[in-house]
């Protein structure tokens, strides 16, 4: 797969989920703006809560990397994903920080 061809499926991926979450997620908020109710109704059964466990841990880990290659100074700006990975989500905030990285490491 060629650079271009990845961070086109990068961006592609990031629109969808944004389109999908903007479609299931908002109408629900928008008929009630509880949204403490909200976060919660993520975790409202084993199987809801294993799942909302993983995102929240792929966050984490997504963070740990960012702070990390921010200290070491390979990628600059990163702080951008795990915001991005609160506000949409995960995937956005992870697609973005691919697409920072490879565009900053070109110069290398």
């Amino acid at each position: 797969m060629t650079t271009r061809t990845f961070r086109l499926l990068l961006v592609l991926w990031v629109a969808l989920f944004t389109l999908l979450f903007v479609v299931i997620a908002i109408p629900p908020l928008i008929g009630d703006p509880d949204l403490l109710a909200a976060l919660a109704a993520g975790f409202v059964n084993p199987y809801g809560t294993g799942y909302s466990l993983d995102t929240i841990m792929c966050w984490v880990v997504l963070t740990t990397w960012v702070a990390y290659e921010a200290k070491t100074g390979r990628v600059k700006h990163g702080w951008i994903a795990p915001v991005l990975g609160v506000v949409p989500g995960g995937d956005t905030g992870f697609a973005v920080y691919l697409l920072l990285r490879i565009q900053q490491r070109r110069g290398e």
